[in-house]
């Protein structure tokens, strides 16, 4: 995929989690080195390059983790809905 059209699906993976502000979510982030990390949290903030989880983590502590829309594109990230396992951002799958 070409720049410019990279851009413009990152624009629109903003778009579409701007939208989920407030509703709980399901994260698969691969850290690298095969470490994967699942876990539920709340999104909280959408900047125009990073958005924000506030997630649940042991014994009730609640940690804010920031990612990069462009942690979606690459599939280093990925965001479900906690109902029905859906992808949030379904058209990064399509690219």
């Amino acid at each position: 995929m070409e720049l410019a059209g990279q851009a413009t699906v990152v624009t629109r993976i903003h778009d579409i989690l701007a939208d989920q502000q407030g509703k709980r979510l399901k994260v698969k982030a691969n850290m690298g080195r095969s470490k994967i990390i699942e876990c539920e949290g709340v999104l909280t903030q959408a900047y125009p390059q990073l958005f924000i989880m506030e997630v649940e983590r042991k014994r009730g502590h609640i940690t804010r983790q920031s990612y990069q829309y462009v942690d979606i594109l690459t599939g280093a990230v990925e965001l479900m809905y906690v109902e029905s396992d859906e992808p949030v951002c379904p058209l990064v799958a399509e690219n």
